[in-house]
């Protein structure tokens, strides 16, 4: 089973079209092929980004709340014991690498890989969603 962090800008592009490749990974919420992996702080930033934006999804800040209790069911919940910031250029990233560090995970799941060049140096590679389903083999 893989072990990935999401970063939010895929939870933006799945809430923005239901075409996406984001939006069918967000679908496959419990498949056991992978597991999504968080930290308190990415999920704050989950709630935060969704429910600042939740207008342009035709959403209400309850169905935000839906949306990331979801993505906590099905994700493993890790500790922060060390923070490595500064280390992503972004520095709103340093909460997903840190959190793909403490929880071991596989990949970082996103559309910036550029704000991640340090990621390989702890064992993570960033795929974009499309590249990860072509890894789970849901997409040819």
């Amino acid at each position: 089973m893989y072990q990935v962090v999401l970063d939010t800008n895929v939870l933006v592009a799945a809430l923005r079209s239901k075409r996406g490749a984001s939006h069918r990974l967000l679908g496959l919420l419990g498949d056991g092929r992978w597991r999504p992996n968080v930290t308190v702080a990415v999920v704050l930033e989950y709630e935060a980004v969704l429910k600042r934006d939740c207008h342009l999804f035709d959403l209400t800040e309850h169905d935000i709340d839906d949306i990331v209790d979801a993505i906590c069911s099905q994700a493993g919940l890790h500790r922060m014991y060390f923070l490595w910031r500064p280390i992503a250029s972004d520095p709103n990233d340093d909460l997903i690498l840190e959190a793909a560090i403490a929880s071991h995970s596989d990949f970082i799941i996103t559309f910036n890989a550029r704000h991640f060049p340090d990621s390989e140096r702890f064992g993570i590679r960033c795929l974009t969603p499309k590249e990860f389903l072509i890894l789970v083999k849901e997409l040819p």
